[in-house]
């Protein structure tokens, strides 16, 4: 059931340094950075205004007199099997047997082209079209993220204003002047491949409304009231669904519709303002990118209109289905080989743990479903993760090396980690995060036997998506994503058992850890595909580089060697180009190098993002919108993990807190500033969040910090790692200890430490790889190509 949101954010922004405040001290303008403009027309359902509350979706947009909202609710799902139900019986032990014997093409037939049939698959739930009242049009269209309205201009006629409650799931939009001369409720036509009956329609006074039943025997509801006062039309609509909203799915939609109506726009509006107030305090950047600064604002409230405790995570696309007539690109489902995983990178650092918990908590009530996935498919005991699933948990099949691989349940396991890491909520460690990720393990240990040299590896291999769902994708075991995985899985196991009293397993999630072997790297230190293949083309995914970034146990403080396979892994997926990328691939290379120190490269992908691969409202899209030669791929279907992970790299430039020594239990540093590009000369930030729980604020100017303060999040000893170019900090407290390059504090929660730095005169030259066009220029190279190279999946 759809529960109201919490209401509880409110934090002490201190030092003035709340998003507002922050720009007003360094001298950015980002209050025009809180609002998404689009001149009219709006004539595809993907440029929209996105609106939503995590259960409820919708998308504004429309031309000429022709006012649409297309809607959406997160559980509208249907969860038929394939025609056949192809998967049904089928085990990883057939898997394997295929794919040793090379019959891939059978693989194929069982597995690929289920996932191509109708179902199952995310649906929509319909659209509301209003024709304006004469001599009214459309100009404009902008969303105001600080409230969650959006607004569709016409002209000296007034405005449209929109938005769905962040306390009910409800919406509701107020029309000046004029009743529209028509309000009509449209069904999804691509339903009709569903084999879904007609909706049945009714209406009432004043309210209109249809029912779809499902194939399933569900029903749905899209049920639309209006009322005049005071020379406006106020509208308000809803979704309703079985079994969700009990039986009578019209008497629910009804009722919230006319509760919205009878207390009006404003006090409906009201407690929806407060909550995004709340939300808007948690946290806060300020950096003189506006075009950097506006797309984080922006991905920022995608998490607080698409995450909502009590609705569903985010999957491909959101709250915002496709509205073309039809069904959405790949299923719009959860896929588990980058997308959810990334999606759900750019929330810890800006504390947004509720947001966070969301798709935390909805894996961790499907364990019983990856139990039986588990069971009836690896045959082990534990859990397993379809890496492409439904909403409840089952697999939807697509390219077998990548859709029924165990491995990815270990990449999932990973948020678990950093969420205890982050919060160090012990009552979430033991009840959720280690619980979960134990069975996770238990499954890969299961399949886990030696090779002929005494390293455990899989009976098969693979690494996304090199090679598509061709032959040639099967690798030799394990490849480097497969160690990685493994690696970090077992690692962080280690650690949350150790950290629960419970040495014997720590000591086996150790013992495992050091068994599956060292990453694969070739003569020139570069890291590879599998022991026998390396990297040799231009490639999305980057698999190979995942102990860099988002594992980090392959980082810049271990040994000479290891920053060695860095730096010529790194250099090399520049040799290979960026020829085969899609938009996420460049989001993730930003993040990792920020997290390698490189701010010039990070600052680079991240504006060639940027550049190329959004579509207006700001979705990130696959392909190259520019065709400009940032990638091959230039198809437009979008997906959110490459709006999330360039919220990432923003904090991996301003704020860094990482543990060089995965599963050791050690505290990060806290690293202020550690990779911001020469050309922002002041940035600030406000509460963003260090492992720990340590909330930390800072301030640049002139190329240095100046100002930071971190209040404590837990006991214990907190580490600041002096990255201050000789200049001493004046701290709040005498006597601070320095242990090589860390000021090291004795520290109790909520204890406050603060320095401030001397500004420097002026700002130093700029270093010889500074990064200073406004807009990128694609490579000259673009790189060396995959064949085949099209993807059917993301």
């Amino acid at each position: 059931m759809f529960a109201p949101f919490p209401a509880f954010r409110r934090l002490v922004v201190v030092a003035g340094l709340l998003l507002l405040g922050a720009g007003a001290r360094a001298g950015l303008a980002p209050a025009a950075t809180m609002k998404l403009t689009l001149t009219a027309p709006i004539t595809t359902w993907d440029e929209a205004i996105p609106l939503g509350n995590g259960l409820l979706g919708g998308l504004l947009w429309g031309e000429g007199s022709t006012l649409r909202l297309s809607l959406d609710r997160g559980d509208l799902w249907d969860e038929r099997p394939a025609p056949g139900n192809p998967l049904a019986g089928f085990t990883y032990a057939r898997l394997v047997a295929l794919a040793n014997a090379h019959r891939n093409a059978d693989i194929i037939k069982i597995v690929d082209q289920p996932y191509f049939q109708d179902h199952p698959t995310k649906i929509p739930a319909g659209r509301i079209e209003f024709d304006l009242a004469e001599g009214q049009k459309l100009t404009a269209f902008d969303l105001d993220l600080a409230t969650a309205t959006g607004h569709a201009e016409l002209g000296t006629a007034g405005t449209v204003a929109a938005f769905f409650s962040a306390v009910q799931p409800v919406a509701l939009l107020r029309l000046p002047g004029p009743a529209p001369r028509a309000i009509r409720i449209l069904a999804p036509e691509s339903v009709k491949k569903l084999g879904y009956p007609d909706p049945v329609r009714g209406h009432g006074a004043n309210a209109e409304w249809f029912t779809q039943k499902t194939a399933e025997g569900h029903l749905t509801c899209v049920f639309v009231g209006t009322r005049r006062l005071d020379g406006e039309t106020l509208v308000a609509t809803t979704v309703a669904f079985s079994p969700a909203d009990g039986a009578d799915v019209v008497a629910a939609a009804q009722a919230r519709v006319e509760a919205a109506l009878a207390a009006g726009y404003d006090a409906c509006r009201q407690p929806h303002v407060d909550w995004w107030r709340d939300f808007w305090e948690i946290s806060s950047v300020a950096v003189p990118d506006e075009q950097v600064q506006r797309h984080y604002n922006l991905v920022q409230y995608f998490y607080g209109a698409a995450s909502r405790t009590g609705a569903p995570p985010i999957p491909l696309q959101g709250v915002w289905t496709a509205d073309a007539g039809e069904l959405p690109p790949w299923k719009g489902d959860y896929h588990h080989d980058l997308n959810t995983q990334m999606t759900y990178m750019g929330y810890q650092a800006a504390g947004r743990f509720d947001e966070g918990r969301v798709f935390l908590d909805f894996m961790f009530d499907r364990l019983p479903a990856f139990r039986k996935f588990a069971h009836d498919f690896l045959q082990t005991k534990g859990a397993a993760v379809p890496a492409v699933m439904t909403l409840a948990g089952q697999p939807l099949g697509g390219w077998a090396q990548y859709s029924l691989a165990p491995i990815h349940g270990a990449w999932v396991g990973h948020l678990f980690y950093l969420h205890w890491r982050y919060t160090r909520d012990e009552q979430f460690l033991r009840q959720e995060a280690y619980p979960w990720c134990r069975e996770i393990g238990e499954a890969l240990q299961a399949l886990l036997k030696p090779d002929a040299n005494g390293v455990l590896v899989l009976p098969v291999s693979a690494s996304p998506e090199a090679w598509n769902n061709d032959q040639r994708a099967w690798v030799k075991p394990n490849s480097n994503y497969d160690i990685a995985c493994l690696r970090m899985l077992f690692l962080g196991n280690e650690e949350m058992a150790a950290a629960l009293g419970d040495a014997k397993a720590a000591a086996e999630w150790g013992r495992l850890a050091a068994a599956v072997g060292p990453l694969h790297v070739n003569p020139r230190h570069e890291l590879m595909i599998s022991a026998d293949e390396d990297l040799a083309f231009s490639h999305r995914h980057l698999a190979t580089v995942m102990s860099i970034y988002p594992f980090n146990f392959l980082n810049i403080e271990g040994t000479d060697e290891d920053r060695t396979v860095i730096k010529a892994s790194v250099h090399d997926i520049d040799r290979l180009g960026v020829l085969e990328w899609c938009g996420y691939s460049y989001t993730w290379m930003s993040a990792l190098r920020a997290r390698i120190g490189e701010p010039e490269p990070a600052l680079w992908y991240l504006k060639a993002y940027l550049h190329a691969f959004l579509l207006r409202n700001g979705f990130h899209a696959n392909g190259d919108q520019t065709k400009s030669g940032f990638s091959v791929f230039d198809y437009r279907p979008f997906t959110l993990e490459g709006n999330f992970l360039a919220c990432a790299a923003v904090h991996e430039m301003l704020l860094q807190s990482w543990n060089p020594h995965p599963g050791s239990g050690g505290e990060g540093t806290i690293r202020i500033f550690p990779a911001v590009p020469w050309k922002w000369h002041e940035a600030a930030f406000a509460n963003l969040i260090a492992e720990g729980g340590h909330r930390v604020s800072a301030t640049r100017q002139n190329n240095a910090t100046t100002w930071l303060q971190v209040v404590a999040g837990r006991d214990g000893e907190l580490r600041i790692r002096d990255n201050f170019g000789g200049r001493v900090p004046m701290w709040n407290r005498p006597n601070v200890v320095k242990d090589g390059a860390d000021f090291v504090f004795k520290v109790k929660a909520r204890d406050t430490i603060t320095a401030t730095l001397p500004k420097p005169a002026a700002i130093p030259p700029a270093p010889a790889d500074a990064f200073l066009d406004d807009v990128p220029k694609p490579p000259k190279n673009p790189g060396v190509p995959m064949s085949p190279p099209t993807p059917k999946m993301n």
